[in-house]
């Protein structure tokens, strides 16, 4: 959608009585339970890694080694979406968790809670970034659709990418300072471009230290008893074989939660709201955009709210709010409905360029 569009839609849609009703609405919701955390992150836990154990007794490529290989991306995926609601939920409203998520989650796939939170994420959201450059969750997609297809591709790299920036430069950078303030700017943030450079600030290398410390200690010791036969390789060809499945299912899924459709200027709240996308679905909705992920554009429109809580956001929005408010606007019927939308999108315009 172009900006002109965007403005005119602007007019008809940015009521101040539509923010107010909706508001309204989800008052109540914004408080997140421990409880429901904690029992979906140690449940969704012991099936990813019971089935990674699983898979390295099994034969390459059998059967049996696909089959808990796609049970373990799904159950490590939601495991791991967990990382999304640290960003946002409140100080001291889950004690305990960020640590536990990165003790079974973060560190075991190499994905520390430092390379979204401090800011990356929330870079997604503020008024004057979002769409931008220094939107670090951000391409412009529907301007080319060979970039969505590369975007795509690359994606099941991520798991070597991880090995190389934890297993290999991140021990160095603990001895070599100079390093380090490279991969923090660099090489610390879980983005979609090159161009996006966080602050190396003392606090963030801080961080970066003490878990790096915890990487090492345990890839080391996992490593050591593969090389003396205790744990089988195969742990290693299962462990990368999901995540390399729960990788490619983040990038489709991430390509359906925007239209991409900024022209490289900052959006206000209306605007942001109309680039973002819901997908209620059916319940399979929720193996590919879970922990509350599928509802994208609510969660642009009200991110404080804990996941446990947007589908009945949703209902209460959707029954309260008029059919031409901004949030009316968001929806799509599927996954596939939207990616073909920009895939379309992009291929028009590319040709146009052209």
């Amino acid at each position: 959608m172009s900006s002109a569009a965007v403005k005119a839609l602007k007019l008809r849609l940015d009521t101040p009585e539509a923010d107010s009703i909706a508001l309204s609405a989800v008052r109540d919701l914004h408080r997140a339970s421990p409880r429901f955390f904690w029992v979906d992150l140690l449940a969704s836990c012991f099936v990813g890694w019971t089935a990674v154990g699983f898979a390295s007794t099994r034969n390459l490529l059998s059967i049996d080694f696909v089959a808990c290989v796609l049970v373990a991306a799904l159950a490590l995926y939601r495991a791991l979406c967990f990382i999304h609601e640290l960003t946002h939920v409140r100080p001291g409203a889950l004690p305990g968790f960020e640590t536990g998520w990165n003790l079974l989650v973060g560190v075991p796939i190499l994905m520390p809670s430092f390379i979204y939170t401090m800011g990356v994420h929330l870079s997604h959201h503020r008024l004057d970034t979002y769409g931008t450059e220094q939107d670090p969750e951000y391409m412009p997609f529907s301007r080319s659709h060979v970039m969505t297809a590369v975007f795509v591709v690359h994606s099941v790299l991520i798991p070597l990418v991880l090995l190389l920036r934890f297993l290999v430069l991140g021990p160095i950078g603990l001895v070599c300072p100079p390093l380090q303030r490279v991969l923090a700017r660099r090489a610390s943030a879980l983005t979609m471009h090159g161009k996006y450079q966080r602050q190396a600030t003392p606090e963030l290398l801080r961080t970066m230290m003490r878990w790096q410390t915890v990487v090492l200690l345990c890839w080391g010791t996992t490593l050591v008893l593969i090389w003396r036969g205790v744990l089988s390789w195969k742990l290693l060809a299962a462990w990368y074989a999901a995540l390399a499945v729960a990788s490619v299912i983040n990038v489709l899924r991430t390509l359906g939660a925007h239209h991409y459709e900024s022209e490289g200027i900052a959006l206000d709240r209306t605007g942001q709201l109309l680039d973002s996308i819901d997908t209620p679905g059916g319940w399979w909705t929720e193996l590919w955009a879970p922990v509350g992920l599928r509802y994208h554009a609510l969660h642009h429109y009200f991110p404080g709210l804990p996941y446990h809580n947007m589908g009945e956001a949703r209902r209460r929005l959707i029954a309260a709010l008029p059919a031409e408010a901004a949030y009316s606007q968001t929806s799509s019927p599927g996954l596939s409905h939207s990616l073909k939308r920009l895939w379309l999108t992009g291929w028009r315009n590319s040709h146009r360029l052209s």
